[in-house]
Formats: structure tokens, C-alpha cells, sequence
């Protein structure tokens, strides 16, 4: 891509993400059933510091908290907290900003970023791939619908070893050709 993506290709990219790796290898066996019935919303920030990203979030719980219609928001970042490192300690802000708001029990904050990676993992290992994704991205759940969601299916606890072995048999160099398509197919 040659110049700064606009934030219909950015949101494309994580739409083809979601429904390209995360639904298609069920990474998240809930993950389908929100891409069909059109609740997810995929909302680009253009925040371009930490504050800023915390206002954004801010103006998403409001919207989540006014708007049922909405199940979920995966708030797209991509001009701040490019380095994981410091992405990665941003999330205790988030959950503080939970506490403060009063919205902890209601709503959860899953974590991607381009540069994922669980501790005690190499930078190059494909189960880092369950998180990565195009671009850096706070993805806003309500704790309701995550506890129906978990109490329906047969055996969550196995969810993240399946995940594993799957993101293992397919390979690094795979998913990182996934991840490349997904933002070669937003334009």
C-alpha cells in the first residue's frame, strides 16, 4: 500500500481478518454468529495519542452502553500504540479507565495488535497469531453476552489449546500471509 490507508481500506482490513482467519479457522466459536447477524461494529480512531485512544474508548462504551443493537466494537488504532511493548502496558489504562467509568462486570477489553505476542513465546511463533491482527485494536465485549456465550458452549477451557495446535499445523508463514491478504484484499 502506498500512502496512509484511509478508514474505510483500515476497517476493511479487519472485517477480511475477522471473517478470514478469526471465523473461517473459529478461533472464536462466537465470533460467526455476531459477523452474521451484522452486530459488530468496526470503528477507526483517529486518535494519534495515548489520551486521545482513551477518549475514543470512552465515546464507545457511551455508544455500547445507549445502543443494544451493538454487541461489539473492535476499536481500530493505527496511528498510536504501534509498538507493542507499549501497547501492551496501555491495557492496564484501559481496565483503569473500566474501574473509574464503573463499567468493570459490564464490559471487557480483548487485546490485538500487528505485533502480538504471549509471554514465553518467540516473536515468530504462530500461536502469537490468535492476536495478531492488522492493525493495533481494543476489542470492547459485554461481560453479559461473553458469560451466555461461554455457559453455551461444550468445552471452553479447550478453546485456547485447540487454537494452539491449529495456529501450529497451519504455521507461522501462513498466518503472516493471511494477515498480509487481509490488508492487501482492503485496497
Amino acid at each position: 500500500m502506498s500512502g496512509p490507508a484511509s478508514d474505510e481500506r483500515i476497517a476493511a482490513a479487519v472485517r477480511h481478518w475477522v471473517e478470514h482467519l478469526v471465523v473461517v479457522y473459529n478461533l472464536c466459536p462466537f465470533a460467526w454468529r455476531e459477523m452474521e447477524a451484522g452486530t459488530v461494529r468496526f470503528h477507526v480512531t483517529g486518535a494519534e495519542g495515548e489520551e486521545q485512544l482513551l477518549m475514543a474508548l470512552v465515546d464507545e462504551l457511551e455508544l455500547l452502553q445507549s445502543d443494544p443493537s451493538i454487541e461489539t466494537t473492535l476499536l481500530i488504532h493505527p496511528h498510536v500504540l504501534r509498538d507493542f511493548l507499549e501497547y501492551n502496558q496501555f491495557l492496564g489504562a484501559c481496565e483503569e479507565l473500566l474501574l473509574q467509568l464503573g463499567l468493570e462486570g459490564i464490559f471487557q477489553i480483548a487485546s490485538f495488535h500487528p505485533d502480538y505476542r504471549f509471554a514465553g513465546t518467540g516473536p515468530g511463533d504462530a500461536e502469537n497469531y490468535s492476536n495478531r491482527s492488522p492493525y493495533p485494536m481494543l476489542h470492547i465485549l459485554r461481560e453479559d453476552s461473553v458469560a451466555r456465550a461461554v455457559a453455551g458452549h461444550p468445552d471452553v477451557e479447550g478453546i485456547p489449546e485447540r487454537n494452539i495446535a491449529l495456529l501450529k499445523e497451519l504455521g507461522a508463514e501462513k498466518l503472516q500471509e493471511i494477515l498480509q491478504g487481509c490488508l492487501q484484499a482492503a485496497g
